[in-house]
């Protein structure tokens, strides 16, 4: 080639790329979307994680794609939030699925389920066990699309106005529980509660429930549960690794380019990892000023967890007999515990036990 010949075709190499760059650019459209949380903005960790996504969304497409987040009632209310999603009154919203039991059963089984998986084994069913697609099956009844987008660990078993010590002992107990949970802890003789997070210090402060549970140390201590119930008890078998669920309209997903899919998928899934982080960063020096203070740190005995676990498997049947959907998830989940916790007892078990141990021999 000569070199006249090379320069012109260099020249006109050149200026394609030029306009190429910014064509690609332009073809992605300016979006402003509306996110509503499920929790109010004084959870920073819970709902910290909307505004998370939001950040990393807006960062990584040079502000073309902006989120909106929105407190717990700015909108709708949290029990409203998956309908506002699915009948496109908002694009998105960042809340726990177990809120729509009440819609169908099979909600819960996105959030957590009695004597279920922990917050490691959750991550892996859902994005390598099957999970994420089984529950987008069922979503897209309701016009959502899902995904993880945050997770607490395992929870705490709530706080008591007095201590708890037999099955006997929840008899006619009113608690502020719900969902599943509170199917399970009918069966053992309380009378389940469901209460707004806002509206359970004063409901404990007045007597009106006598237990409640929330989340954690660091979330719990914000909520001021000490002051009016001293008994805080744990494991909170209900929710061994909990979940939080992205929603998305699920035309709004299907019309979104492919680029922002991928990148609000990994929006989500950085805050997943995110949020379980903080709480494990968090929990422990919460827990000790609420010990501190005079908060009475409880087990469930052995014969509640027995009981519980018993009536949890019983609940699990009936419902599975009259829900096709629940049944198909749920399946899915016992059958990856089982498997998981064959490898956990080798693994994580064996050393968590040597160190806790070895923890207190200082």
């Amino acid at each position: 080639m000569k070199r006249r010949q090379f320069l012109q075709a260099a020249t006109v190499g050149a200026a394609s790329t030029a306009v190429a760059a910014p064509a690609i650019a332009q073809s992605m459209p300016e979006l402003k979307w509306r996110m509503q949380s499920g929790f109010p903005k004084s959870l920073d960790t819970i709902y910290g994680a909307a505004e998370v996504i939001a950040k990393f969304v807006s960062e990584a497409t040079d502000g073309k794609f902006q989120i909106q987040p929105f407190a717990a009632g700015e909108i709708v209310g949290t029990p409203q939030v998956a309908d506002a999603v699915g009948n496109g009154t908002i694009e998105m919203g960042h809340t726990c699925s177990y809120y729509y039991f009440g819609k169908d059963p099979t909600f819960a089984l996105g959030t957590a389920a009695p004597f279920g998986l922990n917050a490691r084994q959750k991550n892996a069913w859902l994005y390598h066990g099957g999970g994420n697609d089984l529950l987008n099956e069922f979503f897209a009844k309701h016009n959502l699309y899902g995904m993880p987008a945050g997770n607490t660990g395992v929870q705490m078993g709530g706080w008591f106005r007095k201590e708890i010590k037999t099955v006997e002992d929840l008899k006619g107990l009113k608690m502020r529980i719900a969902g599943i949970a509170g199917m399970v802890m009918q069966k053992l003789g309380a009378v389940p509660q469901q209460i707004p997070g806002g509206d359970i210090y004063p409901s404990l402060e007045r007597g009106t429930i006598d237990a409640a549970e929330w989340v954690g140390p660091y979330d719990d201590e914000k909520l001021g549960f000490a002051k009016v119930a001293p008994y805080y008890y744990y494991p909170g078998f209900w929710e061994g690794g909990p979940a939080i669920h992205l929603f998305i309209n699920q035309a709004k997903w299907k019309e979104l380019p492919k680029a922002y899919q991928t990148i609000l998928t990994a929006a989500a899934g950085y805050a997943n990892n995110d949020m379980l982080a903080k709480y494990d960063a968090k929990n422990p020096a919460a827990l000790r000023r609420l010990l501190g203070a005079g908060t009475q740190l409880r087990p469930f005995s052995q014969e509640i967890l027995e009981a519980a676990y018993k009536a949890s498997n019983e609940v699990y049947e009936e419902v599975s007999a009259k829900n096709a959907d629940f049944k198909k998830v749920y399946e899915s989940i016992r059958g990856f515990r089982n498997e998981e916790y064959l490898w956990f007892q080798v693994a994580e078990y064996a050393y968590d036990t040597f160190m806790i141990r070895a923890r207190a021999r200082g």
